[in-house]
């Protein structure tokens, strides 16, 4: 555990070192025509983050009801379709057989009901045989109806208007009753569910509004609503949180979201994330000097607040200027010019 302490604390001494030595050797050079921005404290949002994905309000999956094999397949995954658009055929020759089966059935019953009804007119039968005959023909057409049905659903047809996220058979795979098929969905309306820890609930009992950020597509939308599931998941004792998503491009169901959920505001000095140089354990900003000088400042950092900004605990004064695009600056330092 010591080795490992002085271990730590040699690669921090050796960061801080290589940040100092940067720069003092980059103190003299000038900046020229670098982006800024001066830092001043201000009113941001105040509040946590939490781990969410993108999912559908209106999802839906496919399944068998016959069993079969697999002819023919009319759509694939991403393919955007209608109601009632035909999607899958099953090999329901069975089902068939049992429909033409159900059908002889249902004549011979309602063949024998009219003969009982008629010799019973003529009192050569009691009624009880014609309630017998009666009952015949009704489960016998109840049968016809079912066998029917059976032989409908070989046919898959699209049940809403949506896209294909997945199919989950090939040609000639067996169908069974429940097997999933395909999975749609409808883009129109996405939302986004976050988790949130047991010991934040109390929190979120204030948040009336949040913002999505989609860290990959460097695209930050404000939630239509925040909704607070009733029930806690007893293995990992977090509760559900849904909020709405606005029409946005480039969103699906399973994407990574961050949410900032907002419970109050205050008066911070921050810099943007996108200006922050980390190394290891340190961080640091480009600061341009009144007289036009760069120089690589080492800051003490806080909690991500607003938009794409990060407080600053220590290291920066209100009216100093701040790089934004560490990258030019790190070339021009690197040049001398």
């Amino acid at each position: 555990m010591a080795f490992l302490v002085n271990q730590r604390m040699l690669i921090y001494m050796g960061t801080k070192l290589i940040f100092g030595l940067l720069w003092a050797l980059t103190a003299s050079v000038h900046a020229q025509s670098l982006p800024t921005v001066t830092v001043q404290p201000h009113t941001v949002d105040i509040g946590f983050p939490a781990e969410a994905l993108v999912e559908a309000v209106h999802q839906t999956t496919v399944g068998a009801q016959v069993a079969g094999r697999v002819l023919e397949i009319r759509a694939d995954a991403g393919q955007r379709v209608r109601k009632g658009d035909l999607l899958l055929r099953i090999d329901a020759r069975e089902s068939d057989e049992a429909a033409r089966a159900a059908e002889a059935l249902y004549a011979n019953a309602k063949v024998g009901y009219e003969r009982t009804k008629s010799l019973v007119g003529q009192k050569f039968m009691s009624s009880a045989a014609l309630d017998k005959a009666k009952a015949d023909l009704d489960a016998a057409a109840a049968n016809r109806a079912a066998a029917g049905a059976s032989r409908s659903h070989a046919t898959i047809s699209a049940p809403i208007d949506g896209i294909i996220a997945r199919r989950h058979v090939e040609p000639g795979d067996l169908a069974t009753p429940g097997k999933p098929l395909f999975t749609l969905y409808a883009p129109d309306e996405l939302r986004v569910t976050a988790s949130v820890p047991q010991y934040r609930l109390k929190e979120m009992r204030t948040v009336r509004s949040a913002r999505i950020e989609f860290p990959e597509l460097g695209q930050w939308v404000d939630a239509g609503s925040v909704t607070l599931l009733p029930t806690a998941d007893a293995a990992t004792h977090v509760s559900q949180v849904r909020l709405s998503l606005p029409a946005v491009d480039a969103k699906t169901p399973g994407m990574f979201a961050r949410v900032h959920f907002v419970t109050g505001q205050a008066a911070k000095l921050t810099v943007p994330a996108a200006a922050v140089v980390r190394r290891g354990e340190v961080a640091a900003v480009y600061v341009l000097q009144p007289d036009q000088r760069l120089s690589l400042r080492q800051l003490r950092l806080g909690e991500a607040v607003g938009i794409g900004e990060i407080e600053v605990l220590a290291g920066l004064a209100s009216g100093e200027q701040v790089v934004t695009d560490p990258v030019r600056a790190a070339i021009q330092l690197k040049s001398g010019r």
